[in-house]
């Protein structure tokens, strides 16, 4: 008596199925590439394009200035913050708190924009075809 494995079986995963998904009319602008859609893109990506240019502006005003600043007041070299020199805390050290401050506010302010970005692209489908507004 032997005893035969039982057959091999190809696992795949679960059974996939698209799943029914209800799409608002202005996404369905968005996809048809109307003009209304158009706008709706184009306001998003403005709005991205002005956070990114903040976020690059306050970068350049602050960390960008640093080396210039260094270089304009020599007398800075010589001033010490316990046994670290000035320049090399702020660029060194203070630099990268910064940075991750920038970028957790861009990342706040892109989610924002993009959930506002929904509710209007929603609330196309709220509005009465008969106001003109």
């Amino acid at each position: 008596m032997s005893d035969q494995p039982p057959p091999r079986v190809r696992v795949t995963g679960p059974p996939r199925r698209r799943a029914h998904s209800v799409r608002s009319a202005g996404t369905r602008e968005i996809d048809a590439e109307t003009a209304l859609g158009e706008v709706f893109m184009r306001s998003l990506l403005r709005e991205q394009l002005f956070l990114a240019l903040r976020v690059l502006a306050a970068l350049a005003a602050t960390v960008g200035m640093l080396p210039l600043l260094f270089h304009l007041i020599p007398a800075l070299d010589d001033v010490r913050v316990g046994q670290m020199p000035l320049s090399w805390l702020l660029l060194g050290v203070l630099t990268y708190p910064w940075l991750v401050l920038l970028g957790w506010f861009y990342i706040r302010r892109s989610e924002a924009h993009e959930r506002d970005f929904a509710d209007l692209v929603g609330s196309v489908d709220e509005r009465d075809p008969a106001d003109p507004r």
